[in-house]
């Protein structure tokens, strides 16, 4: 198993949430949530953030993905675009869905 770049993690030796950037072999290379200070673990020591301790350090803001209208019209148009089988604007849609989560949600947690 590994932990795709993004990912938001425990480390386990200190109970830190980490968001994974990069690793090889059995080093993960973590930072802080929204940037921040960098640091490398060992893979066994990681475990998957749950969705309260995601909310405990802010990374849930109020207007959480599960009620955001924006998240869910850009879900909308990601399906539509597979559905008809459009790579240019399944590419648009996953894009412009990343940069709505970094600054309507990932930013929102970070100047709490």
């Amino acid at each position: 198993m590994t932990y795709r770049n993004g990912a938001f993690v425990v480390d386990t030796r200190d109970g830190r949430i980490a968001q994974v950037i990069g690793g090889r072999g059995q080093r993960v290379n973590v930072r802080e949530p929204g940037g921040g200070g960098e640091w490398e673990v060992p893979f066994g020591a990681l475990r998957l953030a749950t969705r309260e301790e995601r909310g405990a350090v802010g990374l849930w803001p109020e207007g959480s993905p599960a009620r955001c209208a924006e998240c869910e019209e850009s879900k909308v148009a990601l399906r539509e675009a597979q559905a008809r089988g459009d790579r240019a604007d399944m590419d648009n849609a996953l894009v412009a869905q990343r940069m709505h989560w970094t600054n309507a949600h990932m930013l929102a947690g970070e100047a709490r």
